[in-house]
């Protein structure tokens, strides 16, 4: 699983087609609640199929990373906006915070 990551930074970092955007604004914000929706809604799904907490954790997590780094591949064609490492960054914080709010809900 390292390595994949690892891969994964180093096929990402090679993109030339590089959005020049800000830290803020509606759409960091749109980043941010998708992936945490998406992170929650993947642990409850997993949960749901009999999977472990810890596992579905995982699972609820890596989807919703992986749906925000294919988003920004999207981005990074030639007639897309680039790829934005603030845009990932904000889905990776959501996904985070998605994490944490499953994990603190009374099931």
């Amino acid at each position: 699983m390292r390595y994949c990551l690892f891969f994964c930074t180093l096929l990402l970092a090679g993109c030339a087609h590089t959005a020049s955007d800000q830290w803020s604004g509606q759409d960091k914000a749109q980043h941010f609640l998708a992936s945490a929706m998406l992170s929650a809604a993947g642990n409850e799904v997993a949960q749901h199929q009999g999977i472990s907490r810890d596992r579905g954790a995982v699972y609820g997590l890596m989807f919703s990373v992986s749906l925000g780094a294919s988003k920004e591949l999207w981005d990074s064609r030639p007639a897309g906006s680039g790829w934005s490492w603030k845009d990932f960054a904000w889905d990776v914080a959501g996904a985070t915070t998605g994490y944490a709010v499953w994990q603190l809900a009374d099931h």
